[in-house]
């Protein structure tokens, strides 16, 4: 499920910079893509 909102979100900050818009939306964006990422290895720390 993380992998997927992964996947979405990088996408969404790809096409944000590819469009050129405001740097607060990308890096908006960057933080809830780390954020996400960091959950992601937290999880999977804990399943180990």
């Amino acid at each position: 499920m993380l992998n997927d909102e992964i996947c979405k979100l990088r996408d969404k900050l790809n096409k944000s910079i590819e469009e050129g818009q405001d740097y607060s939306i990308v890096y908006q964006l960057s933080i809830e893509l780390d954020d996400l990422i960091a959950a992601y290895y937290e999880e999977k720390q804990g399943a180990c």
